[in-house]
């Protein structure tokens, strides 16, 4: 990642500098909003400006300028709202309860609300989102850290959904749609996302917003979303293709025997949310060499050939995870059961964008163009997969 300076590091195949007569040059955004390139570089230029915001706060106190703003304001948005929730580690909860006295736990923030606001005399365009909901992601080196950890092991463990900043978010999001829908408007106007832990919040607000109540027409821009796919990812590649061979297909063998019979209900369960979200489906940016989100490429891709091959035992068995079936046979947690809504594995449809360029596997630099990312994207449904297509 380069300079914060939005002039400096942001979309360049978007600017184009102005010069006015007796002025000096200005910068301005050229924005097609119905161009996939342009909409992803927008989005990824405002979670990149979450990023930025607690920075901000140490730069004004030394006289500096506010950098993040630039990353939306360029665009045409502006600051709704900023969310903030307190850390949840288990060193900022010990030090609470062990000073009571004036004792709270530090507040981070970790997105923002943003809203369209065009130019006086414009018109938003009918592409255009009039809010978006940015969600950082984790921020080494920041006070943050180890509540971004924290967050990232429940992840690991599909835990996330009761964690406090996600309810917080899903609370927020879910207010935001509901007054847009009292008066008439669409959720196609809000946009969700995020990167890395902030892309697994937005998945998980986009997901139960869907599932309880219907809003499927939610645009999502998830850029490395954590889905960690850990036999065969942890092997050297010249493994993996052999492991993925043997691994994939015995476990939607397994998957299937055991949703067709001792776990039933539980598979009756999948299906119903299955069919309830197969409408949405969200943009998933990954890269091919990042390890964080080798889950999700590897759940669509062998779900794709399973369908093509055993189609039977794939439409039982990829609404089914082992994890979360031997959660269910062992656990007597009451939670348990609500948590059954938002499963980070099930997700039906998305539009799988893979980047194998240079650059850091799992770095937030998805405003640049497509030909750099060396990007390629297919669509997945749960009756099966569009022709690959790809950019660049």
């Amino acid at each position: 990642m380069g300079s914060d300076v939005f002039a400096d590091s942001g979309p360049r195949h978007m600017m184009a500098r102005i010069v006015g007569a007796g002025s000096s040059p200005v910068t301005m955004i050229r924005i097609n909003w119905d161009s996939d390139e342009h909409r992803r570089c927008v989005a990824a230029c405002i979670v990149n400006g979450t990023y930025i915001m607690d920075g901000d706060e140490s730069r004004l106190h030394s006289s500096g300028k506010a950098l993040a703003p630039a990353w939306w304001e360029s665009f045409g948005f502006r600051r709704l709202r900023t969310l903030e929730y307190e850390c949840e580690c288990v060193f900022c909860k010990t030090k609470t309860k062990l000073f009571t006295v004036g004792a709270h736990r530090p507040c981070s923030i970790y997105g923002v609300i943003l809203e369209h606001a065009p130019p006086a005399g414009a018109r938003r365009h009918p592409s255009a989102p009039r809010y978006v909901v940015a969600f950082r992601g984790t921020m080494p080196r920041h006070p943050s850290y180890l509540g971004d950890m924290h967050l990232n092991l429940r992840i690991l463990v599909n835990r996330q959904h009761a964690c406090g900043r996600f309810r917080h978010a899903r609370d927020q999001v879910g207010r935001l749609l509901d007054s847009i829908s009292s008066n008439g408007g669409g959720t196609a106007a809000v946009w969700l996302a995020g990167h890395s832990l902030g892309a697994s919040i937005a998945l998980d607000v986009g997901r139960d917003m869907v599932a309880r109540k219907g809003w499927n027409n939610l645009p999502a821009f998830l850029f490395n979303p954590p889905q960690v796919s850990l036999a065969p990812s942890m092997l050297p590649q010249a493994l993996r293709r052999v492991a993925k061979r043997v691994t994939y297909p015995a476990s939607y063998a397994v998957k299937a025997a055991l949703g067709a019979t001792v776990l039933k209900p539980h598979e009756r369960d999948m299906e119903a949310l299955f069919e309830a979200l197969a409408p949405w489906a969200p943009e998933l940016y990954v890269h091919e060499r990042d390890i964080v989100c080798q889950g999700f490429i590897d759940y669509f891709e062998q779900r794709h050939k399973t369908l093509n091959r055993l189609r039977p035992v794939a439409e039982v068995a990829m609404k089914l995870s082992l994890r979360d079936m031997l959660i269910r046979i062992h656990s007597t947690d009451p939670e348990n059961g609500e948590d059954q809504r938002a499963r980070p594995h099930l997700l039906p449809s998305a539009r799988l964008w893979k980047n194998s360029s240079y650059h850091d596997p799992h770095g937030l630099e998805q405003w640049r163009p497509d030909s750099e990312l060396r990007l390629s994207s297919r669509r997945y449904s749960d009756h099966g997969a569009e022709a690959e297509v790809f950019y660049g």
